[in-house]
């Protein structure tokens, strides 16, 4: 009995999670830098997850890919050195009566997209060419080094594309798909209360002028907002003491659910293609320091964010850990309970207060290095070196916390 009602509690997670992500795409029009964005809050029931070094294509790249995925045959987000990035989000209101039983291959399919893509225009030449039925249902998010950046909504037999770069499409600038499709069946589907949280957070930060890397990391990667309840649990637990408070967290954009998060901002005309900076927080993002990563370093990635064969990497575990304590119900629906005080708290102890004072100096750092590399050029020794400091700021990160 105990088996079943274990096994029972993980097929309800997996249907409500399921491959259930939020993501975004953003023109380069629109941001301080001028560099073009695309993230990706990524919900599975694979919660460890690592990133990778690819040179099997045409053009080497970087990768997300589950941890138990040895050989590395689906990867769930990334950038190669021509610039060229993608990462997805799955529709559920796609192919509804379509019977056949070639299915879910978006990992797959992205990795081949970075082996082979160097432009949206040869994204776009490797979905048509692809036969029908195509095995997708999917919003890909992509963007490469020519400034270009979209979403494009697949299902098996056709495609539909939204440029974040056109003002009819995306009045500001940005673009964001759930578990929906805009082409698909009307009110199917899931993420509608994310789809809204995401709108009103995006919509607040382009008011501000405050649309970038670190704000999307630290403020919608680990968001607590609810928009049916017009709460903010993040904004009112600051102010109270630490005990166990709990909320559900089921309908909000980071939940039990969210394994990762993968960001990557493009470059701009005339920065050289490997210099896209992959964001990645690798583990629960709350709980999850992030880490930037470029296929110009080369193989050697931090120490932290790989690992050999099916093995899971040092910092997811290490995310995974932390999450245990944000999550200590274990039994039925309790993985809908967070006790939000183990993130936020008056006394600042909170696990996302401590890991925003650390990211605050490595976003720094990483700007001050990225304004000299794309200045005066680097190689992957500068890379590795600084590498090298990202893993021993995270140990130590971790050790306190």
């Amino acid at each position: 009995m105990k088996k079943l009602l274990v096994s029972l509690m993980a097929f309800t997670i997996a249907m409500q999670v399921s491959e259930a992500c939020t993501t975004a795409v953003i023109s380069g029009k629109y941001t301080a830098n001028g560099r073009p964005l695309i993230w990706k809050l990524r919900d599975t029931e694979s919660f460890e997850n690592k990133m990778r070094y690819f040179n099997d294509g045409k053009y080497d790249y970087i990768g997300m890919i589950n941890s138990n995925d040895a050989e590395g045959e689906q990867v769930w987000g990334g950038s190669n050195s021509a610039g060229f990035a993608i990462m997805n989000s799955a529709s559920f209101n796609v192919n509804l009566d379509d019977t056949t039983s070639f299915k879910d291959q978006e990992g797959r399919f992205m990795k081949e997209a970075l082996m082979k893509c160097a432009t949206l225009a040869d994204f776009e030449k490797l979905i048509e060419e692809r036969p029908a039925p195509k095995g997708l249902a999917a919003h890909f998010g992509v963007l490469d080094a020519k400034g270009g950046v979209a979403f494009y909504e697949v299902n098996n037999r056709t495609y539909t594309k939204f440029d974040a770069n056109d003002p009819a499409q995306a009045p500001n600038g940005y673009i964001i798909r759930t578990n929906y499709s805009f082409t698909g069946k009307k009110d199917v589907g899931y993420g509608f209360i994310r789809y809204q949280i995401a709108q009103d957070i995006f919509y607040q930060a382009d008011a501000m002028g405050q649309l970038n890397t670190q704000t999307i990391i630290q403020d919608f990667s680990r968001c607590l907002k609810h928009s049916v309840l017009n709460k903010d649990f993040r904004k009112e637990y600051s102010s109270v003491p630490k005990a166990s408070n709990f909320i559900n967290s089921g309908d909000m954009i980071t939940r039990h659910g969210s394994s990762s998060t993968i960001l990557i901002e493009g470059v701009s005309k005339n920065e050289a293609p490997e210099l896209a900076t992959i964001w990645t927080m690798i583990g629960f993002p709350n709980t999850s320091l992030a880490l930037p990563v470029w296929v110009k370093g080369g193989k050697n990635l931090p120490e932290v964010l790989v690992a050999d064969g099916d093995k899971n990497c040092e910092l997811n575990q290490l995310s995974m850990n932390l999450k245990d304590r944000c999550y200590p119900i274990k039994r039925s629906a309790g993985y809908k309970y967070l006790n939000v005080s183990e993130l936020i708290n008056s006394e600042g102890t909170g696990i996302i207060q401590q890991l925003e004072l650390v990211e605050n100096d490595i976003f720094s750092k990483t700007n001050e290095k990225l304004d000299n590399w794309h200045r005066n050029g680097c190689d992957k020794k500068q890379i590795e070196d600084y590498y090298q400091w990202l893993d021993k700021v995270t140990r130590a990160t971790y050790k306190n916390l």
